[in-house]
């Protein structure tokens, strides 16, 4: 059996205006698939889609109408073969504070509302969509969706605990619903990306510096992972018909020390 072939078709990239999102864009549009970046980022989002030939869809990834209108989109281009979700945020804090303070409830709610149900809300309107496109092959596939988790949900450190478990919710419900989809031929996988060296540490000597430090506590290289080397992962999943219902940890090997 051999690889999904994605000439022809579309597919959606959430988070697609920079770090691993706008890196799995580029690799889908290198496998001929048409690529809708749903971003919040608009200008650097719609440089993305020009560049690849694709579109640009303002999209907050847990609204069902921007979902809606990304699925949309995608649909005119193509059938919808694939979605990455890669849209994701992070909040620093501890369940109580130094002066024995509780965190602030919507600080919490927030960090789920974006990582967990808009990943949910994504895939369930992408796989409506891709449930109606003709199979691919003699086994009856119709797509793939990727989701984007983070090896903090097996070992998140101290002040971790909204995005450990926003992760942590992403890797739990990756097999569910790789069973529920499977009737329709959608399979489902979810990446676990460590250290990755994405906009979020910023630019400059000392953003740098930091870096190489992150680096030395990843087994090996030596190093942040890039984009690039998490899209090859992504591609794998979506292209390889036999994985299915699985979450992967692409981190060099590193466990997170509690701080």
């Amino acid at each position: 059996m051999p690889r999904m072939n994605l000439e022809g078709s579309s597919s959606i990239i959430t988070g697609g205006a920079s770090g691993i999102g706008e890196a799995s864009a580029r690799q889908l549009a290198a496998a001929g698939s048409r690529v809708v970046i749903a971003d919040l980022n608009e200008e650097r989002g719609t440089e993305v889609a020009s560049e690849l030939g694709g579109l640009f869809v303002k999209c907050d990834v847990s609204s069902t109408e921007d979902a809606d209108a990304a699925v949309a989109a995608a649909s005119e281009m193509g059938p919808l073969r694939a979605l990455v979700n890669s849209a994701g945020l992070g909040f620093a804090g501890r369940t109580i504070d130094r002066n024995n303070q509780p965190m602030d409830l919507e600080k919490f709610r927030f960090v789920i509302n974006v990582n967990l149900i808009g990943s949910f809300n994504m895939l369930s309107r992408a796989a409506g969509a891709m449930a109606q496109t003709e199979p691919v092959d003699d086994d009856g596939s119709r797509g793939a969706v990727v989701n984007m988790a983070s090896a903090a949900a097996f070992d998140g450190q101290i002040g971790q605990c909204a995005y450990s478990a926003s992760k942590g919710g992403v890797v739990g419900m990756t097999l569910p619903i790789a069973r529920d989809l499977s009737v329709v031929g959608i399979r489902v996988n979810t990446v676990a990306p460590g250290l990755i060296d994405t906009p979020i540490y910023g630019e400059g000597e000392a953003s740098e510096q930091f870096k190489s430090h992150l680096g030395q506590s990843v087994l090996f290289p030596k190093r942040l992972g890039s984009g690039e080397e998490l899209a090859f992962m992504v591609m794998d999943l979506i292209t390889n018909p036999y994985m299915n219902g699985e979450t992967i940890r692409v981190d060099g090997g590193i466990r997170m020390p509690p701080k």
